[in-house]
Parts: structure tokens; C-alpha cells; sequence
């Protein structure tokens, strides 16, 4: 902010955020007014009604780490192996 030090900077949140009234955002007003007309269905909290895909077991997504990094290490050693000194 252009010429302002931090007192006065301090003084406008205050008096920002100690406002009488606070207008929402263009968006709370968009679904209020979308609401009005078409309420939305209610829905259980968290509702994750069809999942996607199965899940890994966590020993499978281990395994998949594990080799990878030993595959890496395998690699990295067969190249130092090569190289000349």
C-alpha cells in the first residue's frame, strides 16, 4: 500500500472489519438468489453416494514404493559399475 505505514494500515482493518454491515459476496448472493426459486435437495453430510474406482490395498501401493525405489537404486548402481574412473 502506496504511502501508508503499518499504524494507519492497522487503523483501516479495524475500521474495515468493526463495519455495521457487511455485504456477501457475489457469489452468496447468486446461490441465494438461485435458492429462493429452487431450493436444493438435501443431502447427507459427506454423502459420497457411488465411489470411484476400487481402492488399493495399502500393502500394494508399499510394495509399488519399495520396488520402485529399489529399482532406482539397482539402476543407479549399475551405472556407477559402468562408469569409467
Amino acid at each position: 500500500m502506496g504511502g501508508q505505514d503499518d499504524a494507519e494500515r492497522e487503523f483501516d482493518l479495524r475500521w474495515a472489519e468493526g463495519a455495521v454491515h457487511k455485504e456477501p459476496s457475489a457469489r452468496a448472493r447468486m446461490l441465494a438468489a438461485r435458492w429462493k426459486e429452487n431450493p436444493p435437495a438435501p443431502q447427507p453430510f459427506r454423502a459420497d453416494p457411488d465411489p470411484v474406482g476400487g481402492r488399493r490395498s495399502s500393502w500394494v501401493s508399499t510394495v509399488i514404493v519399495l520396488g520402485a525405489v529399489a529399482a532406482v537404486i539397482v539402476l543407479l548402481g549399475w551405472a556407477g559399475f559402468r562408469a569409467p574412473f
